[in-house]
């Protein structure tokens, strides 16, 4: 059975997935999100977000964060991914992969040419660098970085891929097929 994506999303059950796995993001918090929400170039979701979300947003965003700075100060046009969290009872159904490609489409149909993210490198997480590497994504570089006021320092891997987009907007079905998301 198909995922139904909808922007139409719950912040309550949003929320509530995103702080549950505030380790891998951050946390936030109802102002945050609605804020993030509001610059956001692609907000989704899957069952309103509770099974999973994606969040994105493109170079004019407003937002202050250090992996977007990155981005910013390196690409004149991108699209960045800011968060994709699957709920635990909903992984393995191709759901972040559906998300995914829908933001591929929306990105191409706004004739952007780059979709960026990062994944973190120290922890490792080999899940999600098999993930993208399956969609095409390659290390542009890395980065250190402090988070939650100098306790904790992570090597961020800075991703980037052309995702089969085209400059005249057309997206090409060149993403392998994969039973983990």
């Amino acid at each position: 059975m198909a995922a139904t994506i909808t922007r139409d999303l719950d912040d309550v059950a949003v929320l509530a997935l995103n702080n549950a796995h505030a380790a891998e993001t951050s946390v936030l918090t109802p102002d945050g999100l609605a804020a993030l929400r509001a610059m956001a170039f692609l907000a989704i979701g899957v069952d309103r977000g509770a099974a999973a979300f994606l969040v994105s947003l493109d170079e004019t965003a407003a937002y202050d964060n250090p992996n977007f700075a990155w981005f910013r100060a390196r690409f004149e046009r991108f699209v960045y991914i800011d968060r994709v969290i699957t709920a635990p009872h909903a992984r393995g159904r191709g759901l972040a992969r559906a998300l995914y490609h829908q933001l591929f489409a929306q990105a191409a149909a706004a004739g952007h040419t780059r979709v960026v993210t990062e994944v973190s490198a120290e922890p490792p997480n080999p899940v999600s660098d098999a993930f993208h590497a399956s969609l095409q994504f390659s290390a542009a570089a890395e980065s250190r970085l402090t988070r939650c006021a100098g306790l904790r320092l992570i090597r961020i891997r800075h991703v980037a891929s052309r995702h089969g987009l085209s400059s005249s907007g057309s997206i090409a079905s060149r993403c392998r097929r994969s039973t983990r998301s």
